[in-house]
């Protein structure tokens, strides 16, 4: 059975995503392409999709706009694997606040039980690369590169935590959906989407 995955294409590391997927594809030996998607009906056809970085009040803002949160939910809610990634990991989560300015009004998925802190680790010229681990996934080092990268300080009963840094929560799973701090998208190790590749191609067969 092919697969189709889709990088959500309102803002942020949209090609470097869709590269990194191309390249786990090819490393799986899995039958499946990658496309950009960004209306209802685009995302609707995905098997697997990844929220990437960016700004997520932009993400969040115009994907209410254009109806693609409403689907966002639902196919989540019924199952298909997402891979959110810093700013994805806040669009997914249920409670948001920034360290600078605190809390934030945009719109979120609700779908992760999580607390969560934007800019956890400081702005743009705080950016920063530490070897990480994500142990329970199969990954014990990671190259983590985290550019105004959010923690999480709290988490609910049903969500597992799968790495931290500096005693902060940078990683987290619950079921089909994955959440993390960093960019894995930014590095030549491709782990983390071969993960993700590996999840969707569970999950549909």
């Amino acid at each position: 059975m092919s697969l189709t995955f889709g990088v959500l294409s309102i803002q942020g590391d949209v090609l470097e995503n869709i590269l990194s997927i191309e390249a786990a594809i090819d490393a799986l030996g899995i039958d499946g392409i990658v496309t950009a998607v960004r209306t209802p009906d685009e995302i609707s056809k995905v098997d697997g999709l990844v929220i990437p970085g960016g700004e997520s009040t932009t993400i969040g803002q115009l994907s209410k706009f254009n109806g693609s949160l409403k689907i966002l939910k639902e196919k989540i809610e019924q199952g298909m694997p997402v891979l959110g990634i810093c700013a994805g990991m806040v669009l997914l989560s249920n409670n948001a606040n920034d360290k600078v300015v605190g809390k934030i009004d945009q719109p979120l998925l609700n779908i992760l039980d999580i607390k969560l802190e934007r800019n956890s680790f400081g702005r743009q010229r705080e950016s920063f690369e530490s070897d990480i681990s994500l142990n329970s996934i199969g990954i014990p080092k990671f190259n983590g590169v985290f550019i105004r990268a959010p923690s999480i300080s709290e988490i609910g009963s049903d969500v597992e935590v799968l790495s931290t840094f500096n005693e902060k929560i940078i990683a987290v799973k619950k079921n089909n959906v994955i959440g993390v701090a960093f960019h894995p998208e930014l590095t030549s190790d491709i782990s983390l989407h071969k993960y993700f590749v590996n999840l969707t191609n569970t999950v549909k067969n």
